[in-house]
């Protein structure tokens, strides 16, 4: 395949140049594909996808998954733990290795979990896992015993691993599963409080500063977190941490009865979406990733108390983003490529990619569901008018995502 680029707009060395030239990737078809008044961009990294296989591949696999992550721009993806078997030995994550190895059509790198099945009572054997992967997480359930955090944090730092953290204290939810907030009092749900999440970051990060140990914070969403990382960091810790696409562009006055509107962390209040974006501004915030999470038609059904938890979006991250950060002036297009490709590789310790991703962004559209690559159908932004097409999407050289 040879393209060809007129009057492209190219991300290099930190800045946007226009650019018109020619490249090829091999393929069989020997076609030439033109595109003019485009974005060419670094290709972006999601730290946070659930991919579901092995497990639950009903909701999504790692096929399904890496395509819909390809078309929206995505070279590189780690996936979280909640899985079938867990990978949690050698054996265990192994077998997603080899699922990897077979389907997917780009760059995924699996976490470990923390502790044994997620369960919480006993560490993995960190030293033996490090040689399928540097990144450890119980994400979907937060690491409750202080004592044994602190010696995963220990091991890591020996180790040089990253421990990379669901912040929840269990004993604050009470049944909670949405925001407590105006929305929950007014329509009678049961809340979730914002310290249930600032708690064990609070935590985590003396225990970080105590251990030296490489710390991420997974999903922020509440006020306090951004102010307890922004001071960590004056303080020298080692921490960085993401938020999502739809903590930075919703919040709990937006809610409608409606599965589609529920996740974990859940959608916060005005003041807090704020601050989050206050965070992005100013380098609190390190990176935005998606939290993908894509459940089954009828799991997603059950309104806001009965459906799971958990919504998609790495097909929209980048179109939602642009359009109601860079489009309003919020953040530059610049720094949204930083949140969303730079920043990430660099923590996470991955090489600058020399991958790219072509958008057409004069192209309008309306989120629809039903043309989603994912199985998961579940978006908070159905519905909405969004800039930028992705038109093209390179990995390791090859194409893996083409759109005439």
């Amino acid at each position: 395949m040879e393209l060809t680029f007129k009057n492209c707009k190219k991300y290099e060395d930190q800045k946007f140049h226009t650019v018109s030239f020619a490249d090829s990737i091999p393929t069989d078809s020997g076609v030439v594909v033109s595109f003019s008044n485009c974005l060419i961009l670094p290709t972006f990294c999601d730290v946070h996808v659930h991919l579901r296989e092995p497990g639950f591949f009903y909701k999504e696999t790692i096929l399904t998954g890496t395509r819909a992550s390809a078309r929206g721009g995505y070279s590189d993806v780690f996936s979280m733990p909640n899985l079938d078997p867990v990978p949690d030995t050698v054996e265990n994550i192994r077998v997603q290795l080899d699922i990897i190895e077979r389907d997917a059509v780009i760059n995924v790198h699996p976490y470990a979990s923390i502790t044994m099945g997620e369960k919480g009572e006993r560490l993995v054997d960190f030293e033996s896992l490090k040689k399928y992967t540097r990144w450890f997480s119980d994400d979907g359930r937060g690491v409750q015993s202080l004592e044994m955090m602190e010696e995963a944090m220990q091991i890591a730092k020996k180790n040089d691993l990253m421990i990379v953290a669901h912040c929840e204290d269990n004993s604050l939810l009470r049944g909670g599963y949405i925001h407590d907030g105006e929305y929950s009092k007014a329509h009678g749900h049961k809340g979730i409080c914002s310290e249930s999440e600032w708690g064990p970051i609070k935590r985590d990060l003396e225990l970080a500063e105590r251990t030296g140990c490489k710390y991420h914070v997974c999903h922020i969403s509440t006020k306090e977190s951004v102010e307890l990382i922004r001071e960590a960091k004056k303080r020298g810790v080692d921490v960085t941490c993401e938020t999502g696409p739809h903590y930075l562009t919703l919040d709990d006055s937006m809610l409608e009865e409606d599965g589609r509107f529920k996740m974990n962390p859940p959608l916060r209040s005005k003041e807090d979406r704020e601050a989050l974006i206050e965070g992005i501004i100013d380098g609190t915030i390190d990176m935005i990733a998606t939290d993908h999470a894509p459940h089954s038609a009828e799991e997603k059904s059950r309104g806001l108390m009965g459906s799971m938890m958990g919504v998609v979006g790495i097909e929209t991250a980048f179109p939602v983003l642009y359009t109601k950060l860079v489009k309003t002036g919020v953040v530059s297009l610049e720094r949204l490529v930083e949140l969303l490709s730079i920043n990430p590789r660099k923590r996470f310790g991955l090489p600058a990619t020399k991958d790219f991703t072509v958008w057409d962004m004069n192209e309008e559209f309306n989120v629809d569901p039903d043309e989603f690559l994912s199985k998961g159908r579940a978006t908070p932004f159905k519905g909405e008018r969004l800039f930028g097409r992705c038109k093209l999407t390179t990995c390791n050289g090859k194409v893996a995502y083409f759109n005439k």
